[in-house]
């Protein structure tokens, strides 16, 4: 085990981070914590905050009870808010939030009213520090990842083939699109560290064909590679065949049922990774507490897809699936942006 105490390296890295989302003398910022927050990771955010001269205070919330019939883990829909209005005024009055939650406040219920206050949203994930130093937001990987926004926002088909059998066919026409190398200036923007992704939310009834999970694919719910391959028949935007004879696809299988929802089968987002600091073999090397898995959202060529809530779709359920893949060619109207695995053109 790793030891989980300050670190010269890791303060400063922190600071740079801190510093590359615009925060400096005089910002106000808001760390948000939960009782079951990394302890580091606050700590870490204090010290690095004041080196930088902000104006900060930390928000720390008991976590909430649990309530779902399974675990919940990495879905970016931290509860520990709980609408407490309090709470969400004093978020709305800061320039950043620092947010170092368990799940994080990407898709919290809460957010969307700070974000139109203008505050903007720094997520620290759920990592070790070690795997944050390694995959350290870089500044030139910005212009990357707009270039691959732009190129979603400007397309109307994507497709995703791949030589285990993969042909997906997407229709993202008007389908909200982002994405984050890490760090953002913007007036209610969102990053987090790990970064490095292009994504989109596809609308109703957009997204049809073939998923073909090969051996070595992740599933990030579990923390875990594939051990055999799970094949899924995607129609209307849901998966409603899951092929496969082996553990992995038992488990696939029945935590989905587990939610007694069929919202739970529903396609939430589809995309790429674009982070060359992150790496598909490192989760090997770490124990499953010490790893959120974000970095493997984010390995530089993969292709994401994720079950679960899709709010431009009028989709919300609590059970979620991260699911990145390898090997795989992304087309947008034809233009390939990943080949076989590997970024194209000026993404690479």
């Amino acid at each position: 085990m790793l030891q989980e105490r300050p670190e010269g390296k890791w303060i400063a890295s922190f600071r740079r981070v801190l510093k590359l989302n615009g925060i400096g003398a005089g910002t106000s910022v808001a760390i948000v914590a939960e009782s079951q927050s990394r302890p580091i990771l606050r700590e870490l955010s204090a010290l690095a905050l004041y080196d930088l001269g902000a104006e900060y205070f930390t928000v720390d919330l008991p976590t909430p009870s649990q309530t779902a019939p399974v675990p919940v883990k990495s879905t970016g829909a931290s509860n520990a808010i709980a609408n407490m209005r309090p709470v969400i005024e004093a978020l709305k009055g800061v320039d950043v939030i620092v947010d170092v939650t368990v799940e994080g406040l990407l898709h919290a219920e809460e957010w969307p009213e700070i974000e139109e206050a203008g505050t903007r949203l720094f997520v620290v994930c759920n990592e070790h520090p070690e795997i944050l130093e390694r995959t350290e937001p870089q500044a030139a990987l910005g212009p990357k990842v707009d270039r691959g926004i732009e190129m979603l926002r400007d397309a109307s088909q994507m497709r995703v083939t791949s030589k285990a059998g993969t042909d997906l066919v997407i229709d993202i026409r008007d389908a909200p699109c982002g994405g984050t190398p890490g760090f953002t200036e913007a007036q209610g923007g969102v990053a987090h560290w790990p970064g490095g992704l292009c994504l989109c939310f596809p609308g109703k009834n957009t997204i049809n064909g073939r998923i073909v999970m090969a051996p070595g694919d992740m599933n990030l719910t579990f923390k875990t590679y594939l051990n055999s391959p799970l094949d899924f028949r995607i129609e209307d935007d849901f998966v409603r065949e899951i092929g496969g004879d082996s553990v992995d696809a038992d488990l696939f299988r029945e935590y989905l049922a587990a939610w007694e929802d069929p919202i739970a089968y529903g396609l939430s987002h589809v995309g790429w990774g674009m982070n060359p600091r992150a790496r598909w073999e490192s989760m090997a090397l770490y124990d499953k507490r010490d790893v959120q898995a974000t970095e493997f959202r984010a390995w530089a060529g993969n292709f994401l897809w994720s079950t679960g809530s899709n709010q431009y779709a009028g989709r919300f359920t609590l059970g979620h699936f991260d699911l990145p893949m390898r090997g795989c060619t992304i087309t947008l109207d034809g233009t390939p942006v990943v080949v076989d695995g590997h970024l194209q053109g000026d993404l690479a």
